[in-house]
């Protein structure tokens, strides 16, 4: 019985933090947006999938970064059509895989985060690939592609590699809610 209320109190305290993080996640981009600073450049969306991905079993990480860019482009029209998809892959990769490798696996935070980051950026230019390429019939540059995720977006992961290990500690240490 005692065991049963711990797995549903822990269950509550996913449900709820997924539920903020999600909530952020929608929100940092509109306000990013509203004070006319390039979203694509400091990814402000990315770092409460990134963070949930350190608190949350994988499975809801997961779904975090998938809900995450889907919802925000039903209530804001931002990530654009169709990039909003590939970016649903992307985030889906960052918080799986990084609930995978910080829980699951006890690696450390910044290993987790690189690799995360890393793999969720690989995904995107497989998506996109596929959305350009395939289903819209144009072409395809990969250096351009490239130049976007890890040249203009320099500033997002400079603050994504400092921001999220700190929050991370701090909330860690924060027991009673993680």
């Amino acid at each position: 019985m005692i065991e049963q209320r711990r797995r549903s109190s822990l269950l509550l305290q996913d449900l709820v933090l997924g539920g903020v993080l999600l909530a952020i996640g929608i929100l940092f981009p509109i306000a990013f947006h509203a004070l006319d600073i390039a979203g694509s450049t400091f990814l402000p969306m990315h770092i409460p999938i990134l963070i949930g991905g350190f608190f949350l079993p994988w499975q809801e990480a997961l779904l975090l970064g998938l809900l995450t860019p889907f919802l925000s482009f039903l209530f804001t029209s931002l990530p654009p059509f169709p990039v909003f998809l590939v970016m649903m892959g992307e985030l889906g990769t960052y918080g799986l895989l990084i609930s995978l490798l910080s829980r699951k696996l006890r690696m450390g935070i910044y290993p987790t985060l690189v690799l995360g980051m890393l793999a969720g950026r690989a995904v995107y230019i497989f998506l996109f690939w596929l959305v350009l390429v395939v289903f819209s019939g144009k072409p395809f540059d990969f250096l351009e592609v490239l130049s976007a995720l890890f040249v203009a977006a320099l500033p997002g992961i400079i603050i994504q590699l400092f921001l999220v290990p700190v929050l991370v500690k701090v909330l860690r240490k924060e027991e009673r809610w993680f």
